[in-house]
């Protein structure tokens, strides 16, 4: 029977690889067939995903790489081509999130949010077209989003990463447009609560989510994996410049 989500030949990058959604996606990626890129700014952490996901026999390249700065992006996927000779898959996952009243949000914090959570997503869009997926006429680009680009966060003050997640849908939809011609397709994901380092889910925060999230928990990463290689596979040619929510039917009500 044929496997609609097969990557095999498949090379992908995947940023803010180092823990949380990336970590998970890379490891989807790599058991699905792709040769996977981590890029994030802990390498030490990025060779452990490597090990890991070499362990399983599978390949991996550690790219050590700040999104928001634009020479070690041009470098980052150089190096990916250089390596494994092509990209066919973007996922720009890496992000920031910063608590703070807007009244007391200093600029220099709000500028690095947007550096890493807008500006690197560009910064990663247009070197993979640039260097691959242009000249190949192929790609599949996969953009986090959020539930927050849709709706504000109750009680929580982080309007630097809600305005961020909020752009995401309006660049994916306008990159998809542009390069559509090229056979590239960009779509979204837009996650809800799932605990990782940037997003602390406690006990007051499962007992919110137990009467305001009509699925009453939150989620766990492989419930963001099959949405992520969808994106990712020739099963999804047709699909472009969609932003999906996965967050336990919390937008739905």
């Amino acid at each position: 029977m044929r496997n609609y989500m097969d990557l095999t030949g498949c090379v992908a990058i995947v940023t803010g690889a180092s823990s949380g959604l990336g970590y998970g996606y890379a490891k989807a990626l790599a058991e699905n067939g792709a040769k996977v890129a981590a890029f994030a700014r802990r390498v030490e952490k990025l060779e452990a995903l490597a090990a890991e996901i070499e362990a399983a026999g599978g390949s991996c390249l550690p790219v050590a790489c700040d999104v928001s700065d634009e020479q070690q992006v041009i470098d980052g996927v150089v190096k990916v081509v250089e390596t494994y000779g092509k990209v066919d898959i973007l996922v720009n996952n890496a992000g920031m999130i910063e608590y703070c009243p807007t009244v007391d949000l200093p600029l220099e914090k709000w500028q690095r949010v947007v550096d890493v959570s807008l500006t690197g997503y560009f910064l990663m869009a247009r070197e993979c077209a640039k260097q691959s997926m242009i000249p190949n006429k192929y790609g599949r680009i996969v953009n986090t989003a959020s539930m927050f680009g849709h709706i504000a966060s109750f009680h929580n003050p982080i309007l630097v990463y809600n305005a961020t997640k909020g752009a995401v849908p309006n660049f994916t939809r306008s990159l998809a447009q542009e390069w559509a011609e090229y056979n590239i397709t960009v779509n979204a994901i837009g996650p809800g609560m799932f605990p990782s380092e940037m997003m602390v889910v406690d006990d007051a925060t499962r007992d919110y989510l137990a009467t305001r999230c009509p699925i009453g928990r939150p989620g766990v990463v492989d419930e963001l994996c099959g949405q992520l290689l969808l994106f990712s596979s020739d099963a999804c040619s047709y699909t472009t410049g969609q932003t999906i929510c996965i967050d336990g039917g919390w937008t739905c009500v």
